[in-house]
């Protein structure tokens, strides 16, 4: 999930655009980009839109992910969102605002309702089919982060939301060192839980430079991908997230080189000039399953694979 498209619930003129576009998943805002008096409108129009999802939407592979990001567990709006938007097809719930584990139990217990209320299965019989991805905006939530990612098996993902973060404490948006320590500190509270971190949007449609150089920042955080306001913002996201050719390479060699190592029994070992053990080995093989996702191994690499 390179890329996330946000797409306005009340623009259903927009939703096959969306479809059609290159970002690897579309959030379909119910939040702050509808007005309260278009609540009502834009939740039946996204569920009618839901409902009548093509089956490929609803396999365990589909073509994009589909997320809905609701309105806050303390509005009017909440708890009719999630009945209506909690179907077969979407993926994730972005939840903003919540600060306190409580938050997150109270969201999935509502979730889960609505899944029995919709006839909503597990794809592979296992695994919750709709999961929970959680905004961090605001200073109690960053602080409570990992409370908040650990809080609930529904969590899949922590997103930050610099704007909400920084604005009312007065912190500049373009502030590095703020973002960093933002970043840094959500990725860690991800890594608590298990779960991915996720990128802020930039608001600054025109600053493609501005857009690259933060999402940089947040890959090298080890964030999954970032959120995109514009689809001129998509192309930019899946540049900056894709693994380049050369970490492709290294990667494959250094699962190679495992195969060997193991065979000796040797626990650590030299590949491109650096020592690997078992952190680098499974940096390795998280990216080359990235790769082959993504289609970008070339023959070679598979056949590496194959006998590895």
């Amino acid at each position: 999930m390179r890329s996330k498209l946000f797409v306005p619930a009340a623009r259903p003129e927009l939703f096959a655009k969306a479809l059609a576009s290159a970002a690897d998943a579309l959030s379909f805002d119910l939040e702050d980009s509808v007005t309260p008096e278009r609540k009502s409108e834009a939740r039946q129009t996204l569920h009618d839109w839901l409902v009548a999802l093509p089956a490929e939407y609803r396999s365990a592979t589909p073509p994009k992910q589909l997320i809905v990001r609701v309105n806050a567990i303390d509005t009017p709006y909440f708890e009719a969102d999630i009945a209506a938007v909690v179907q077969r097809g979407v993926a994730l719930i972005n939840l903003p605002k919540p600060e306190r584990a409580d938050d997150v139990h109270f969201a999935a217990e509502c979730i889960e309702r609505a899944e029995r209320a919709n006839g909503v299965d597990s794809v592979d019989g296992t695994h919750m089919p709709v999961r929970l991805l959680l905004n961090v905006e605001s200073p109690t939530a960053l602080q409570n982060a990992a409370a908040l990612a650990s809080a609930h098996p529904r969590v899949a993902g922590l997103q930050l939301g610099l704007g909400d973060l920084f604005e009312p404490l007065g912190i500049a948006r373009r502030e590095t060192s703020a973002i960093s320590q933002a970043m840094f500190t959500l990725r860690m509270a991800a890594g608590v839980a298990g779960v991915f971190a996720y990128d802020s949007a930039f608001a600054n449609i025109r600053d493609e430079a501005g857009f690259r150089a933060e999402a940089q920042l947040a890959r090298a955080m080890g964030f999954l991908g970032k959120s995109c306001i514009h689809p001129s913002q998509i192309a930019l996201a899946n540049d900056v997230f894709r693994p380049s050719d050369d970490e492709i390479a290294h990667a494959v060699r250094v699962l190679e080189a495992s195969r060997t190592a193991s065979r000796d029994g040797v626990g650590a070992y030299v590949v491109d000039g650096k020592m690997i053990d078992v952190p680098f080995l499974e940096r390795a093989r998280a990216l080359v399953t990235d790769a082959q996702r993504m289609g970008l191994l070339n023959d070679a690499q598979r056949d590496v694979l194959a006998a590895a």
